[in-house]
């Protein structure tokens, strides 16, 4: 694909009753945004004219049935159901909840079939989109079941990337999941991602200790001795630039996290609390691992200010560009890995006669 060329992005709607089709809407209220991409959203087209006559938005819509028909100048529509849900902002509700569930599939399906380049999800509720039929935690544990690779939940900023070894998962079985196997895929997930996907040819990764102060030598629990340190040997030996562990209190406040290309936290709030506190509105969450690109604010549904109008679309913006450059850069790399540089013979000088002895 072409640099330059526009790409398809898909956008599943997320929970309704949040604060997804607000930021989706301010973000593409500005028109410049389609000189970049063609956005097709995953929403009834009379639940989208809701939102916009909620907000006071004028954004020209072109409703369709498949990613080929979607215009070039506006808001493309895809309709996983086409009538007007009712909305109750700030309430979990398992009916909106079912219905971010099949956007997220019918975009999910677009995307698996290449009709759609890239994928940007709007925040949904973890407890509203629970059924018989869907028991996924949340986005990233879908889509790795549904496309190929294994999913990282990799939040990123321009300044600042977090992997996790564990994700959403209770605090109490943090140390039962972190094992040498886990450390060493999670390890070579973000390697490869770093250089793949943000063009990092020799990354530096730190990673952060399981216990307070990395177990104080075996004083605050011996996990950090035993597991974590023999598995960074490990990596280091390979030739990674792997440093760790380190006391996760003081690596983000020392601003040590500016030594690194990417730091990894051994459970979810250990990496997310400082991400959140030094980016919050301005990250990214990024799926790394599969073989599509997706993105997502860093925020939930924020029901709080739901329907409100003050949402920021921020984040969400930044979703949208991360997706598109982690692409392009994926297809670069993929195309300078497929056709290694080939090695020329230069052209034999000609021989001039006034040079000779």
């Amino acid at each position: 694909m072409e640099n330059n060329k526009k790409l398809k992005v898909g956008i599943s709607i997320g929970d309704m009753n949040g604060i997804g089709p607000e930021v989706v809407l301010k973000t593409f209220s500005d028109k410049r945004i389609f000189e970049f991409c063609i956005p097709i959203v995953y929403c009834s087209s009379k639940n989208l004219r809701f939102f916009m006559s909620h907000f006071g938005f004028d954004i020209k819509i072109n409703v369709i049935n498949s990613p080929e028909k979607a215009s070039l100048d506006c808001l493309n529509i895809i309709e996983p159901w086409n009538y007007l849900q009712e909305i109750n902002f700030g309430k979990c509700d398992f009916k909106v909840g079912e219905l971010a569930v099949s956007s997220l599939k019918s975009a999910a399906a677009d995307i698996k079939k290449s009709k759609l380049n890239v994928l940007v999800t709007a925040p949904i509720n973890k407890e509203a989109i629970q059924s018989e039929s869907f028991t996924f935690k949340g986005h990233t544990d879908y889509l790795d079941s549904v496309f190929e690779g294994n999913s990282l939940m990799f939040m990123v900023t321009n300044n600042l990337k977090i992997g996790l070894l564990t994700e959403h998962v209770p605090l109490s079985s943090v140390k039962d999941l972190i094992d040498e196997d886990l450390i060493a895929r999670k390890i070579q997930g973000i390697y490869k991602s770093l250089i793949n996907d943000f063009s990092i040819s020799k990354p530096k990764i730190a990673v952060l200790g399981i216990n307070p102060h990395s177990g104080d030598n075996g004083v605050i629990g011996n996990e950090d001795d035993t597991i974590l340190k023999p598995a960074l040997d490990l990596a280091k030996q390979s030739g990674k630039l792997i440093y760790g562990p380190y006391a996760a209190d003081s690596f983000f406040g020392s601003d040590n996290y500016k030594n690194f290309d990417a730091v990894i936290a051994a459970y979810h709030d250990q990496g997310l609390i400082p991400f959140k506190t030094l980016s919050f509105g301005a990250g990214v969450n990024y799926t790394s691992g599969l073989d599509i690109v997706r993105t997502s604010p860093d925020h939930g549904t924020a029901f709080e200010i739901a329907g409100k109008g003050i949402a920021d679309q921020t984040s969400f913006k930044k979703a949208l560009f991360s997706a598109i450059e982690i692409f392009k850069t994926r297809a670069q790399e993929n195309e300078l890995s497929n056709n290694a540089l080939k090695v020329f013979r230069l052209p034999k000088k000609k021989k001039n006669s006034k040079f000779k002895s």
